[in-house]
């Protein structure tokens, strides 16, 4: 269930210091309902579209509380948001983009790999992205022309410019569905034979703020939403590093189908290896 809700709002009156305060006190307040229910034994689990595609009590919680705690101090602005039935639609109003726990399936194994996504978005532009593991205490922010932080230490995306040298990262889980098996397995298969591993996280937002990082050098995963990416998007970028559509063409907030980098010499490889290997899903079919 996915979806945004809108009001009119005057963004020019918006301060985003404050805006980027606010988001900081609510996603560390969000961070001890996920610590809380990543501790407790019994959560209640339900699937969504699937066995694989997993949802708990604190999915709701958590966006909940983030999207009130917004809308107590703006009550004219928007949202799209994972859990929030509606149709999600973004326009040049501010607008808050947020996936409550992203890795849910994580969250539900006991894996610490989970994350609190939220970015702010004024005019379509990303203007605050922020990427909260409150399991293993990583807050990862950013502003737009300000740069990317960990806990408060600036930090930057690797110099890796070829996939031979690079850390590749890509979701296998993708597979467990019949209709994109094929196409991401030849994709993995075909990147993963020149690189110098792959590592599947179950975490898009985490994924792309270890790009963000240095200790991943490219992502690339399609069949996302617009609250998986947004956030840890803004980190790369202003962490240095690029990202792209999976056919090269310009990221698209309510389209990220994404290859994100380091340089642009890597994504450039990991674009072309990808069109090498739709060439072949195409042959087989």
């Amino acid at each position: 269930m996915s979806g945004s809700r809108q009001i009119v709002s005057d963004e020019d009156s918006i301060n985003l210091d404050d805006c980027y305060n606010l988001a900081l006190d609510l996603v560390r307040k969000a961070g001890d309902l996920v610590k809380e229910g990543f501790e407790k034994l019994s959560k209640t689990v339900e699937c969504k579209s699937g066995s694989w595609d997993l949802v708990t009590e604190y999915d709701a919680k958590v966006e909940n509380l983030l999207i009130n705690g917004i809308t107590c101090s703006y009550p004219g602005h928007c949202f799209i948001a994972e859990e929030t039935k509606a149709d999600e639609v973004l326009t040049d109003a501010p607008t808050w983009i947020i996936d409550p726990v992203d890795g849910t399936n994580n969250f539900v194994h006991g894996i610490p790999f989970t994350a609190i996504s939220v970015a702010f978005v004024l005019k379509k532009e990303i203007q605050i992205g922020i990427v909260y593991n409150p399991i293993m205490n990583e807050m990862y922010t950013a502003r737009l022309g300000q740069g990317a932080f960990l806990n408060g230490k600036q930090i930057a995306v690797s110099n890796a410019k070829t996939l031979d040298e690079s850390m590749y990262c890509h979701e296998i889980s993708l597979a467990r569905r019949d209709a994109l098996r094929d196409k991401h397995m030849k994709r993995v298969y075909k990147i993963t034979a020149c690189s110098q591993g792959i590592r599947s996280f179950g975490c898009a937002a985490l994924s792309l703020a270890y790009v963000a990082r240095g200790s991943i050098d490219c992502y690339h995963l399609e069949d996302l939403y617009p609250w998986d990416v947004a956030a840890g998007a803004l980190l790369i970028r202003e962490a240095g590093g690029k990202v792209f559509k999976s056919d090269g063409g310009p990221y698209d907030i309510m389209d990220p189908q994404v290859v994100c980098a380091a340089t642009d010499e890597l994504s450039r490889e990991v674009v072309e290896a990808i069109k090498v290997a739709d060439e072949w899903n195409l042959r087989m079919e």
